[in-house]
């Protein structure tokens, strides 16, 4: 018997034993991940109480890798059902899954979200482009005088550029293991780094060396990580107007009377300019499950159908007034299939 049999029919006993345990178990959906998806997903949880005779399920804020690192530790009822995403999975989650017996995973894409960089309704107003904010943020920068590169000597904006505020350069963001960290490195860092020529140059002698400069943020306290909740970010804002934040779109508009869209390449994020695509700083929003749990834990595939349903996210659903941008009529129709037919996801 080859091995590849052998892993198969461990992974069967595996599901029979989940299944006989999980019938006197856990009736409960388990969700963990992304912080920007955590408050759609709540909305839906909720309504999926009230309305259904399943218990409400539980959601943890983990961030999305966090989140997919727990999702992927195996199957069975100590591990979670379904992770929230801010960002699609990486090979590297879908083989750390199939490692632990996690064969069949369903990616399911519910909406689209902006990456807010915001300040106080109190502060001053901002127009920051992307090589700004990489020159703000990132630990090694080139250099002022032209001499290669260096650690970051910006203190303030104005040292930036004299057009910009004379205040000390304060930016509260999300962790390494968040999506949204991913996502603006990738959208904002990254874009902004290739307009410097003694970085873009490195493209061609040391790869390696230029995405580390692209992708890694100060630790000066220019730049602070405050965790997982966006919601304390904003509480941050309020408490210091000279203050940045960054975070989903969602939050922005859900504490508009606190907070105010700095506009980035001359664009500021709002409903129509993300889904427009005028706000370059903009990503999509999955939720993925566990296929193996499905018609095991209770209640999976009614929240799936309520998840993905046109009420919740279709063009005039209860999350797009919640901020969730939503999916075109194409992507609607082949998210559905995905969801009512289990597809894998494939990369």
């Amino acid at each position: 018997m080859n091995k590849k049999m052998i892993g198969a029919l461990a992974l069967a006993a595996a599901a029979t034993s989940f299944a006989t345990v999980s019938a006197e178990g856990r009736s409960q959906i388990s969700i963990v991940g992304s912080s920007t998806v955590f408050p759609f997903a709540s909305v839906v949880a909720e309504r999926f109480g009230q309305t259904t005779s399943f218990p409400t399920p539980t959601i943890e804020s983990t961030g999305s890798g966090g989140g997919l690192s727990l999702f992927c530790q195996g199957v069975g009822e100590s591990t979670p059902d379904i992770t929230n995403a801010s960002r699609r999975i990486k090979q590297s989650e879908i083989d750390l899954c199939a490692s632990n017996g996690v064969e069949d995973v369903v990616e399911v894409l519910i909406g689209y979200d902006g990456i807010a960089i915001a300040n106080s309704v109190e502060g001053a107003e901002l127009e920051l482009s992307k090589g700004q904010l990489f020159l703000a943020l990132a630990q090694t920068v080139p250099s002022p005088n032209g001499s290669g590169l260096v650690t970051n000597p910006y203190e303030t904006w104005s040292d930036i550029d004299s057009s910009l505020p004379n205040i000390a350069i304060r930016v509260f963001g999300p962790p390494p293991s968040s999506g949204t960290r991913d996502a603006f490195v990738e959208l904002v860092m990254e874009e902004g780094c290739m307009e410097f020529d003694a970085i873009a140059s490195l493209e061609d002698t040391d790869e390696d060396k230029m995405e580390e400069v692209c992708a890694t943020m100060r630790e000066d306290g220019a730049f602070v990580e405050a965790g997982e909740n966006d919601s304390l970010i904003v509480s941050r804002l309020e408490n210091d107007p000279n203050a940045l934040g960054i975070f989903g779109y969602s939050f922005l508009d859900q504490n508009s009377d606190k907070v105010k869209s700095v506009s980035v390449e001359g664009v500021q994020a709002t409903f129509d300019t993300i889904a427009d695509g005028s706000y370059s700083v903009s990503r999509p929003l999955f939720f993925y499950v566990k296929k193996a749990h499905v018609g095991v834990i209770p209640g999976i595939e009614e929240y799936l159908a309520e998840f993905t349903s046109r009420r919740s996210i279709g063009a005039n659903g209860y999350l797009i007034d919640r901020g969730l941008i939503p999916l075109s009529n194409t992507e609607f129709a082949r998210m559905k299939d995905n969801a009512e037919n289990l597809r894998d996801v494939s990369l």
